[in-house]
């Protein structure tokens, strides 16, 4: 019989595992040839449709605040896409959108 810590262990070697040849498929087996222009141009693109993607429920649906949008959260989303353009800085957005996330939820409550 399979116990509980048995299980959990035998998922995570799956997905280790499962992980490892998703990976190799790309890389291994690929990874020597030159690829087509036609596929690097849209992998370019890849982080920028990543990213939004990941952030975009936990601003506009945050956990944090039962699933309400706040305030708080909308500026510092804004302060963040603001700098970042203007400045072409990662870090300098992603410090201001730090402080302006502070500031703002230690201003509203």
């Amino acid at each position: 019989m399979i116990t509980d810590h048995t299980m959990i262990w035998i998922v995570i070697v799956a997905l280790a595992v499962g992980s490892f040849l998703i990976r190799f498929s790309f890389l291994g087996i690929v990874g020597d040839r030159p690829m087509p222009e036609w596929l690097l141009r849209h992998l370019r693109y890849t982080p920028v449709a990543v990213l939004p993607g990941l952030v975009a429920p936990l601003v506009l649906w945050p956990a944090a605040t039962g699933g309400m949008t706040d305030p708080a959260r909308l500026g510092a989303a804004l302060m963040t896409l603001s700098v970042g353009y203007f400045s072409r800085n990662v870090l300098a957005a992603i410090l201001s959108g730090a402080a302006t996330l502070y500031g703002l939820l230690y201003l509203l409550g």
